[in-house]
């Protein structure tokens, strides 16, 4: 009667309040307290470090009490006569294996979406997702072991057939390598997301395609590729911010010191790291944030702008 009465009034129910909500699923809230923990420990709470960009920082005086020193721990980035073509080569390679990332892992994700053996399925993406744990230093061992020229098998298999080809002298085979040694050690992990979403797509929907005809790939273009589409924006969104931090480790470990190969895979994170190894050369703590804040602050405008066009074109995708 009450809930009749309230209809006919016009006024809206009233919503649930926090409190209900969290003693309602205090267990996923429970869940949720490690990660929200670890997110202000060693996300939020480091970032009132980034004021020693703009320090002559000591380590006796402290972050506080250092001097400011205004933009000039910013003028070894751009007076660099390499600047420029670093972050060209970064942003390429960083939008190359975003690309190349988004179709595999959205590729893998359906099509172990429409295997049918479970078992086959889980023991296909185990293995897949097992590169994801294998780090880069371990990988160079494995990559020299295949290109090296005096134990390396792919050299050695070559030379039967009469080919001589060093891989470590051959710069134009080095971005493809990077880019694929990339996405195969990151796509098992990429591609779960992707195969959550596919999962809870309702069976309902390719029956009813089944029943009128669709083939399987018909089904993946008219159901399961416009049901992923939010989730491809989202992560596409958010992987902008790192899209001047491609390479680091990875071009380090496989590419290392060869300087035959550095003029096509030398990116912002390797120059640095190589430069903090030279002697004589001085990179002090306040310049290394410096180049921190530069490359999160391009990231933060590129998801602010990306989203933006998101949100005047298709608002209901937008992160925010």
């Amino acid at each position: 009667m009450s809930g009749l009465v309230e209809a006919k009034s016009g006024k809206p129910k009233k919503k649930n309040s926090v409190i209900q909500d969290i003693v309602r699923n205090k267990y996923l809230y429970l869940m949720l307290i490690p990660g929200v923990i670890y997110w202000i420990i060693f996300r939020y709470v480091p970032m009132g470090g980034v004021i020693i960009a703009f320090k002559r920082f000591n380590f006796g005086l402290g972050i506080l009490r250092s001097p400011w020193i205004g933009l000039d721990n910013f003028q070894f980035l751009f007076l660099n006569d390499r600047f420029t073509d670093l972050i060209k080569m970064t942003i390429a390679y960083s939008l190359a294996g975003m690309i190349v990332g988004l179709i595999t892992s959205v590729g893998l994700a359906l099509l172990l979406s429409e295997m049918r053996v479970k078992w086959f399925k889980k023991a296909s993406h185990s293995m897949i997702f097992l590169p994801f744990f294998i780090s880069w230093i371990t990988f160079s061992f494995v990559q020299h072991a295949l290109f090296s020229n005096q134990i390396g098998t792919l050299p050695n298999l070559l030379a039967n057939f009469g080919i001589d080809f060093n891989f470590y002298t051959t710069p134009w085979f080095w971005p493809f390598w990077l880019i694929m040694t990339g996405v195969w050690k990151g796509v098992g992990y990429g591609s779960v997301i992707y195969l959550a979403v596919l999962t809870g797509i309702d069976p309902a929907l390719h029956e009813s395609a089944r029943i009128d005809g669709a083939t399987v790939w018909q089904r993946i273009w008219h159901i399961s590729l416009p049901l992923l589409y939010p989730t491809i924006v989202l992560l596409t969104i958010m992987g902008l911010s790192g899209v001047l931090s491609a390479g680091g480790d990875q071009f380090f470990q496989l590419v290392g010191g060869n300087i035959m190969i550095h003029p096509v895979a030398d990116t912002i994170d390797t120059y640095i790291m190589r430069m903090l190894l030279t002697p004589g050369v001085s990179i002090n703590l306040g310049q290394m944030a410096a180049l921190g804040f530069f490359q999160q602050f391009i990231g933060f405008i590129l998801i602010i702008s990306v989203n933006t066009i998101v949100k005047y074109t298709k608002p209901e995708h937008a992160i925010f």
